[in-house]
């Protein structure tokens, strides 16, 4: 049996979890209908075309992302032991800086590395809050810091394809 302190628990169910619904969907946009839904967001013109209707892939596609984020509410609610109306502010911004942050910095071209480059960039959002909130003190951070750092974070990925191209033109 693993015995694991508290914290670390429940991180790995956490990242179990997270891998299980990575390769559920990893699965699910390589089938047809994946594959037309994920069409629709590049160019729903072509899809009707296709004979496909783009706003029932619009309809599936919203339907899909509810269940995840009921289940993520879920999860929490399980975790905290209850649950409010205002728990979820501000997650929205957390989780596209997470998205900008994974993209930004792995530049993903397959779906595979899509979903891997959300949940790193997922992580190392999280990491740089925990960092702020832990060590921010000593370092001079206020609580209202926190959203600058954030805002760093996500400028620092948005910046990072110019700089690496930069370099690597300089290399050349």
């Amino acid at each position: 049996a693993l015995h694991l302190t508290p914290p670390w628990g429940l991180v790995l169910v956490a990242a179990i979890l997270a891998l299980g619904v990575k390769f559920l969907l990893d699965l699910f946009f390589h089938t047809e209908l994946g594959t037309a839904m994920r069409a629709t967001g590049d160019n729903p013109e072509m899809v009707r075309a296709f004979g496909v209707n783009p706003e029932t892939m619009v309809i599936l596609g919203l339907a899909l992302s509810n269940g995840l984020v009921a289940l993520a509410g879920a999860l929490v609610a399980q975790y905290s032991g209850f649950a409010d109306v205002g728990m979820g502010v501000g997650t929205i911004v957390a989780g596209l800086a997470s998205v900008i942050v994974g993209e930004m910095l792995f530049r993903p071209r397959t779906v595979i590395w899509a979903t891997a480059a959300a949940l790193i960039g997922s992580c190392l959002y999280r990491g740089a809050i925990l960092v702020a909130l832990r060590y921010g003190g000593a370092l001079g951070f206020t609580a209202s810091d926190l959203k600058l750092l954030t805002a760093l974070v996500v400028l620092g990925a948005l910046m990072a394809p110019a700089i690496r191209a930069r370099l690597k033109g300089e290399e050349a």
